[in-house]
C-alpha cells in the first residue's frame, strides 16, 4: 500500500512539474491500483505454492505449473490495470482509450516488471514454508529425543526395581533355609513396604532427596535384618539438601554395592556412611563404607545397578554430572556423584 501512495504521488507531481494538467484522483487510481491489485494477487499467489510446492521428483511439472501462473496472472493485472485506465481516463494527452489499445501498451511496459514480482512473492513463500517445515521438523526431533530418553530410564528404572528384589528374595530364602522365620517374616514385611514406596513413584525420574532417604531406610531395615549387628550405618545429610531434586533410586544400587564389597566380604562389622551437601551450586552425594577398598588389580564389577546408575545419570544431566569411584584416606571405598542442585516442589516434600 505504501508502494502504491508514492508511485501515485510520484507520478502526480512529475506531470505537475511538468505543467501537464491532471486530477490527483484519476492519477491515485491508475497508479495506487496498479499495486494495490497485487495485494489479492499475492495470496493467490501464495496459495498455488502451498498448493505446488517444489519437490525433487515433481519440479519440472511444478516449475510448468508456476510459469503459466505467472503469465497469467501477470496479464489479468494488466487487464486490471488497463481497465481502471480506460474507466478513469487520466491523461489528458491521450487521444483514444480502447481497451485493447490500452492493454497492449500496458502490457509492453509492465509483463516484465509482473513476472519479477509473482517470482518474488513466490520466493519468499516457498522460503518461509520451507523455514516452517525445518522449524517443525527440529521440534519433533526434539520431542523424539526427549521421548527416547525417557523411554530409556523408564528401561534401566524397570531392570533396577527386579534388580534388588531378586536380591531381596535371596536373603529371605537363605533366612527360611535357616529356620530364622521371624527375621524372615521381619524381611518380607520391610520387602513390602519398599515395595510401595517403588510403585508409588512409578514413572517419576526424579524425586526430592528427602523421598529417596524414606526410601533408602526402608530398604536398609531389611539389610539390617540380613546382617544383624554387623552392619552400622551413619547419614550425614545438610538439611538444606532434603529439597534437592535426585534421580529416583540412585543410592539404593550404590549402597547396596557398598555393603556387598564392604560389609558382607567381612567377618567383623562394617559401617556405611551416606552424606549429602551442596558446593558451589551443586549437589554432592557420597556413599562410602570401611571395607577393603577398591583393589588396584582388580576392575570395577559394574553389574546392573551401578551400570543403570551410571546411564540415568548420563541420560538425565549429561556432561553437567559426574560419578566417581576412589579409596577413602582413611581406607574403604567413597562413590560421589555431583548433579546440578535443584529444588524439588514443595508440596511434594
Amino acid at each position: 500500500m505504501v508502494v502504491g501512495v508514492l508511485s501515485a504521488a510520484q507520478f502526480y507531481y512529475t506531470l505537475r512539474a511538468e505543467n501537464v494538467p491532471v486530477a490527483w484522483a484519476k492519477i491515485f487510481a491508475v497508479q495506487a491500483g496498479q499495486w494495490f491489485s497485487w495485494i489479492p494477487l499475492s495470496l493467490l499467489i501464495l496459495q498455488l505454492g502451498s498448493s505446488f510446492p517444489f519437490e525433487r521428483r515433481r519440479w519440472p511439472l511444478r516449475l510448468f505449473i508456476h510459469f503459466l501462473a505467472s503469465a497469467v496472472l501477470a496479464c489479468l493485472h494488466i487487464a486490471l490495470h488497463a481497465l481502471v485506465i480506460v474507466l478513469t481516463k487520466p491523461f489528458p494527452w491521450r487521444q483514444t482509450y480502447e481497451f485493447p489499445d490500452v492493454f497492449a501498451g500496458q502490457f509492453r511496459s509492465l509483463v516484465n516488471l509482473d513476472f519479477l514480482i509473482y517470482w518474488g512473492v513466490l520466493g519468499v513463500g516457498l522460503a518461509f514454508s520451507y523455514y516452517q517445515k525445518y522449524r517443525a521438523g527440529e521440534l519433533q526431533a526434539a520431542e523424539l529425543q526427549t521421548q527416547l530418553a525417557q523411554a530409556q530410564l523408564q528401561t534401566l528404572k524397570m531392570q533396577l526395581h527386579p534388580h534388588f528384589l531378586f536380591n531381596t528374595l535371596n536373603a529371605i530364602a537363605a533366612l527360611v533355609r535357616k529356620n530364622e522365620n521371624k527375621a524372615a517374616t521381619d524381611m518380607l514385611a520391610g520387602l513390602s513396604d519398599l515395595l510401595r514406596l517403588a510403585l508409588e513413584n512409578v514413572g517419576t525420574q526424579e524425586v526430592s532427596l528427602k523421598q529417596e532417604i524414606e526410601f533408602l531406610e526402608r530398604y536398609l531395615e531389611i539389610e539390617r535384618i540380613r546382617f544383624a549387628d554387623r552392619l552400622h550405618l551413619n547419614m550425614r545429610i545438610a538439611p538444606e539438601t532434603l529439597a534437592a531434586r535426585v534421580p529416583n533410586l540412585i543410592l539404593q544400587p550404590l549402597v547396596e554395592n557398598a555393603i556387598r564389597h564392604g560389609v558382607a566380604v567381612r567377618a567383623t562389622s562394617g559401617v556405611i556412611e551416606i552424606g549429602a551437601e551442596r558446593c558451589n551450586g551443586r549437589l554432592r552425594l557420597q556413599v562410602k563404607d570401611d571395607g577393603p577398598g577398591l583393589l588396584p588389580d582388580k576392575a570395577l564389577n559394574n553389574g546392573v545397578g551401578l551400570s543403570n546408575t551410571m546411564a540415568r545419570l548420563q541420560r538425565l544431566y549429561g556432561a553437567s554430572q559426574s560419578l566417581e569411584f576412589n579409596n577413602a584416606p582413611e581406607g574403604g571405598a567413597v562413590v560421589t556423584i555431583e548433579i546440578p542442585f535443584a529444588l524439588w516442589a514443595k508440596s511434594d516434600l
